[in-house]
């Protein structure tokens, strides 16, 4: 299947199943199951598995475009699908013989989901120093202690990519590696279920490792290894699905605000909002954002798909103007809609809560500005 009969698919799941339970996800802090199965049933868990091992072989600009779709109708939807994908090119990156058939062969026949467990309570936006231990047990098994927070798909996933410190105690920023943890392991201790303002459907909850066994085939790549991961995995398929998202977020503003417009006749002179200059030249401002920044972002894919080194500048700017661009856009929104956006429960609303975690979600919009002037600068992009 290519990308555009792929896309043409997922679109009809987020306007059907995404699009159908996108309220429940809001007002009852629900995880999308729905939309989660559904894309699994039609073959789109494996959207990131190489061809070679059963998936479809997306890259980032599939990834993009998938989770802006998916965005549109629902940002945890978007997002959820979005960190399984990238937990799925953690996993496929340096892939074992075994890895390939025990997690990618079900991943690709949506057998099984998996995500990322990076962030640490007490690291904040320097989500790539983990403070997890990694013990070595024995020739063919690891033990893990520590604490996780803010994990997508948390206690929904068959396993649980995790960043932790390296076997041993003095480990350094090099040595610092990626395990494979299954769902259901003895002493995975789940905490509460997610309560935010917005992205209420994520279940990023915190788990605690209480000397968790990992058997050593499930680690990824080599000891060591986790800031490869880091800078050639998790920054460009995280930070595109964060963006795709947003960018989804933001055009279901710019089309609530148009709806509006369109519908809206004052019944004292029946002039219609369409017709008025001053929201004539917003909305064509607000497109003109839009757009821009989703131009960003499918050039910033199309530059690491075709293996453009430079890349890197482009994927970390995206996220970043992503981030402005959705804030801005849905604030705007409300302003041209009046106060029927500002009701309780209306579409704004929750999009305005949504949007406002695009810029605190690791890496920080600030976070980024900083690697990219630092890359820039041609200073090493993380402090010692």
């Amino acid at each position: 299947m290519n990308l555009d009969k792929t896309l043409d698919l997922i679109r009809q799941i987020a306007e059907s199943t995404v699009r159908g339970e996108a309220d429940a996800i809001d007002k009852e802090a629900r995880w999308p199951e729905q939309s989660m199965r559904k894309l699994q049933q039609e073959g789109l868990g494996g959207f990131v598995v190489p061809l070679e091992n059963g998936g479809l072989g997306q890259g980032l600009l599939g990834l993009a475009k998938a989770c802006e779709i998916l965005g549109e109708e629902s940002a945890s939807a978007g997002l959820c699908f979005g960190m399984h994908c990238v937990g799925t090119a953690m996993i496929a990156a340096k892939a074992t013989a075994y890895q390939k058939q025990h997690f990618l062969g079900p991943i690709a026949a949506g057998e099984h989901l998996t995500t990322l467990a990076l962030s640490e309570p007490g690291t904040g936006a320097h989500f790539y120093f983990p403070q997890t231990q990694l013990l070595s047990v024995s020739n063919d098994a690891f033990m893990l202690r520590g604490d996780k927070t803010f994990v997508t798909n948390g206690g929904h996933a068959d396993s649980y990519v995790i960043s932790t410190m390296g076997v041993d105690p003095e480990a350094m920023q090099h040595e610092f590696s990626c395990v494979v943890v299954e769902a259901g392991s003895e002493g995975m201790n789940w905490g509460q279920a997610w309560d935010g303002i917005g992205m209420r459907g994520n279940s990023s909850r915190s788990l605690a490792l209480k000397d968790v066994r990992v058997p050593a085939r499930n680690l990824l790549g080599e000891q060591g290894d986790q800031l490869w991961y880091i800078f050639q995995v998790v920054a460009p398929y995280f930070l595109t699905a964060m963006s795709g998202t947003y960018l989804g977020l933001a055009q279901a503003a710019f089309d609530q605000a148009r709806e509006h417009m369109m519908h809206r006749t004052y019944r004292h002179s029946g002039t219609s909002l369409s017709q008025i200059q001053l929201l004539q030249h917003r909305l064509g401002t607000l497109w003109a954002k839009v757009e821009r920044t989703r131009q960003l972002v499918y050039h910033a894919c199309r530059q690491y798909d075709s293996g453009d080194a430079s890349a890197i500048l482009s994927i970390i700017s995206s996220k970043a103007e992503v981030a402005h661009c959705c804030v801005e856009v849905v604030n705007e929104a409300m302003t041209i809609s009046g106060g029927i956006a500002y009701r309780e429960n209306s579409r704004l609303e929750t999009l305005l809560r949504d949007a406002r975690a695009a810029h605190i979600m690791a890496p920080t919009t600030d976070v980024l500005y900083t690697w990219l002037g630092r890359a820039l600068l041609e200073q090493p992009i993380l402090e010692s």
